[in-house]
């Protein structure tokens, strides 16, 4: 199996806990990925450490980058990563990439995918979605990428906020294409 290239762009969107499960579960699959790059907003960081309580997120070893560093090497498709996910992805963010404003290295990031025919999923929180949302997000899946919303599932009946949020993880990783164990409709029964 080919090892994996993949960016993680945080935004400032409600949700860090999405960030953090999801570091932790690409630490755990390190033998499939070659390498992570991870770019943060500003206002992911503040949200981060209002929600968490921490700033937990320096503590990765993945390599991370500055938003405003176009050189990254993300910001070219000669780089050839393979999937890029933005977790939480703010509808500012999501409405920049729909309409081709890279003014930052997340949304340059996500315009190199997105040409590249690549793999892009966003995870967006925001609830409830304007008509502006929604067209952003069908702009956006015409383009080739996915919209993941951060909507749990409670069929593996999770008990702590942490394993409710895993659901989405887990989801966001099988969309990647990572191999992983979690839970599967009807494959888990005891």
């Amino acid at each position: 199996m080919k090892k994996k290239k993949i960016i993680v762009a945080i935004t400032g969107a409600s949700g860090s806990i999405y960030a953090k499960l999801l570091l932790n579960s690409l630490e755990q699959l390190a033998d499939q990925i070659e390498t992570v790059g991870v770019v943060m907003s500003d206002n992911a960081k503040e949200v981060w450490r209002f929600e968490l309580g921490n700033s937990d997120y320096g503590r990765y070893t993945f390599d991370f980058y500055q938003k405003m560093d176009f050189n990254a090497p993300f910001a070219s498709g000669s780089a050839r990563f393979d999937t890029m996910i933005i977790i939480p992805c703010s509808m500012g963010t999501l409405g920049r990439i729909a309409h081709g404003i890279s003014n930052d290295l997340i949304s340059r990031a996500a315009d190199v995918i997105l040409k590249e025919r690549r793999k892009l999923i966003a995870v967006v929180r925001d609830t409830p979605f304007s008509l502006i949302h929604i067209n952003n997000m069908k702009t956006v899946t015409e383009a080739g990428g996915i919209i993941c919303p951060a909507s749990p599932s409670y069929y593996s009946i999770p008990t702590t906020i942490e394993e409710v949020a895993q659901t989405v993880v887990s989801r966001v990783i099988d969309l990647a294409g990572l191999e992983q164990d979690s839970f599967r409709w009807n494959e888990n029964r005891a």
